[in-house]
């Protein structure tokens, strides 16, 4: 299902946004509304909060509400956060999503004061004011649910690869902590740094699997240089979408984690919401995935149903409550020739882009090259 005015509807209602400037406007006459904090205006932020507004406006044109939806998006993310709440509330929100950095979120954390419920769009620790809640992406679930998946598979050691990036080094850190407290050992820990001689002497165990806590690009290039037979793992950040099935390929057998909103596209649950026309980039439909959940929670929580409704088979994966937190448990996922499915999905016949004697993207482009040139 395609959502073709999708954008045409967020270019007019954008043009009526509220802004959150420096004072707080006093309204004429406060109106119950569903007030959603996202920088717009942003030119770095702006791009993924355009996107977590249209799958918020998806998941409206599904779920009806009699609460008007009103954004808020001229606010800095660093400084301004707290303003553009103010206004919100004292506009007659009865609640509010958003906002979408950490560095945003403690601000409000900071400011105490929060009367109704509040749904922000990351993931922060620590103490937190009364009707807060937490809901992201962070990357670091992700991690924890691979030496998770992999201990209950029945392996033993891991080895991790990861790079002096700090986001490699957080899930290098989050996955270690999850894989050894659930009974793991770390058998190596090897900082890849472009040069794969690092990798020359690993070696295939039955009770050995690798961690991946590198991009997509990266891991393309360690995995041609590990066993064939050597289990391995890593997060949504290795998939880039399926139209990149020669990239994918390099990728062959690496099991890793992701959302139904990219894994089970066909599925009742995922088609029931209008996609973006024309498609989105792949992390981008990550961000307007997440719009479409927290429209659902944000409903939760205004109905007060945490109890009843938790938990629920999101778009972003399935989701369940742990104090503040709307913990989101990814679906398990596979590559399989070129092609990124549900661990548990058969495998498509058109999936099957190469012969399976083919290990690497290289290896499929030295064959085309052959079959071009050979003569019969």
């Amino acid at each position: 299902m395609r959502f073709p005015l999708l954008c045409g509807l967020l270019a007019l209602y954008v043009s009526g946004m509220a802004c959150a400037t420096g004072d707080i406007p006093k309204p004429e006459k406060p109106i119950p509304h569903i007030a959603l904090l996202l920088p717009l205006n942003s030119p770095s932020m702006g791009p993924s909060a355009q996107s977590v507004y249209q799958g918020f406006q998806a998941g409206a044109s599904v779920q009806a509400s009699d609460l008007p939806i009103r954004v808020y998006s001229n606010f800095n993310e660093s400084s301004s956060v707290v303003t553009a709440y103010r206004s919100a509330i004292a506009n007659g929100a009865v609640a509010v999503v958003g906002p979408l950095t950490r560095d945003g979120i403690h601000q409000l954390v900071e400011e105490k004061n929060i009367p109704v419920p509040t749904l922000t769009l990351n993931v922060i620790e620590g103490l937190v004011p009364p009707q807060m809640y937490f809901f992201g992406m962070a990357i670091d679930g992700e991690a924890r649910q691979i030496a998770k998946l992999a201990r209950q598979q029945g392996f033993k050691q891991a080895i991790v690869i990861y790079t002096k990036d700090a986001i490699s080094q957080r899930l290098q850190f989050t996955f270690e902590d999850k894989w050894t407290h659930s009974g793991g050992s770390v058998l190596r820990e090897i900082e890849y740094n472009s040069d794969t001689s690092v990798l020359a002497e690993i070696t295939a165990a039955p009770d050995t699997m690798v961690f991946f806590a590198t991009d997509s690009k990266q891991t393309r290039t360690i995995h041609s240089y590990l066993p064939n037979n050597l289990a391995c793992y890593g997060t949504s950040q290795l998939f880039i979408g399926n139209t990149e099935k020669l990239l994918n390929f390099d990728l062959n057998d690496i099991r890793f984690v992701d959302m139904p909103w990219l894994m089970q596209a066909d599925q009742a649950g995922v088609m029931t919401y209008p996609h973006a026309y024309p498609p989105l980039a792949t992390d981008q439909e990550r961000l307007y995935a997440l719009g479409v959940d927290a429209y659902r929670l944000i409903n939760i929580l205004i109905a007060n149903q945490t109890k009843t409704a938790m938990p629920l088979a999101g778009v972003t994966g399935n989701i369940r409550l742990n104090g503040r937190t709307f913990v989101r448990d990814a679906l398990p996922a596979l590559f399989v020739q070129g092609h990124a499915q549900a661990a548990d999905a058969p495998v498509a016949t058109g999936a099957q882009m190469f012969p399976n004697q083919f290990k690497s993207a290289s290896q499929v482009e030295a064959a085309s090259t052959v079959s071009l040139t050979t003569k019969p």
